[in-house]
């Protein structure tokens, strides 16, 4: 995600030093791109008016930011593109903000090809003048930005859409599955069902894929699991139920146990599959 996010900016024009904790990867982008590639992450943000992440989880937001602090200039933002706990959104700003430094949870939605194409869904959680601050340069890969409210209020918005996908795959897969064993040719029903109410995002773009058993792309399970583990967990301090996130949440813990952690999470549908 990263990657492409950063050439994006330094195709705008913009000054850009990479950091990953692979080498390979920052010196493998500036073959690529304009830009300088940094040993350590507070030799990346040195000077820097902006600092985005992306990474995989809390442990490693939490990492890169502790060698990075002592670097960030004083009234730098740091814009965090990870999906994480709001919990830690909330104890950054607070953290940040006693530096002088701002700090905007804003994870992103549209996958791999949104951040290669410079589509991605932006939802930002923060101060507001921090997020207009930040805006034009998140424009560089960023098809729709939005405030959705104060510190952690962007993971929590992002754990909402998690949990819209993870139930509407669950039904898709089903669709595909009775489809298959009802004998009907699926590009036909596509062609009928995708212009009414069932049409998604997901039917438009993965519904042949997980007909032809095909996962070798987009979104990981493991990341998926990550993320619905983040929202179940935010839903237990708030006392939402979700009853379908869970079970689909399991459903993905047989997908790992077939080894398909890193398969598409349109592989819902290689579990009904595989039980027959």
């Amino acid at each position: 995600m990263g990657y492409p996010m950063a050439g994006h900016l330094a195709e705008k024009g913009y000054s850009v030093t990479v950091y990953n904790r692979t080498a390979a990867k920052a010196r493998q982008w500036t073959d690529n791109y304009a830009g300088a590639a940094a040993d350590t992450p507070d030799a990346a943000v040195e000077d820097a008016d902006f600092v985005f992440m992306c990474l995989g989880d809390d442990p490693d937001v939490e990492a890169v930011l502790a060698g990075a602090a002592g670097a960030l200039s004083r009234s730098a933002i740091v814009v965090d593109h990870t999906t994480a706990s709001p919990a830690l959104a909330k104890r950054l700003h607070g953290e940040l903000a006693e530096l002088g430094v701002g700090f905007v949870d804003a994870p992103v939605s549209g996958g791999e090809a949104g951040a290669q194409n410079g589509k991605l869904a932006i939802m930002c959680g923060g101060d507001g003048a921090h997020v207009e601050i930040a805006r034009p340069a998140m424009e560089s890969y960023g098809a729709r930005i939005v405030h959705v409210g104060s510190s952690g209020a962007g993971q929590m918005t992002k754990a909402v859409n998690q949990i819209c996908i993870a139930g509407l795959l669950q039904g898709l897969s089903e669709g595909v599955h009775f489809a298959t064993r009802a004998g009907l040719e699926i590009d036909k029903v596509l062609e009928a069902i995708s212009g009414g109410a069932a049409q998604s995002w997901q039917m438009e773009n993965r519904a042949r894929t997980m007909a032809a058993d095909e996962f070798d792309f987009g979104f990981a399970v493991d990341w998926m699991r990550k993320d619905l583990r983040i929202a179940l967990a935010a839903a237990r301090d708030n006392g939402a139920r979700l009853p379908v996130t869970a079970l689909v949440d399991q459903f993905y813990a047989d997908i790992q146990a077939m080894d398909g952690g890193r398969w598409d999470t349109s592989s819902l549908v290689r579990r009904l599959s595989d039980a027959d």
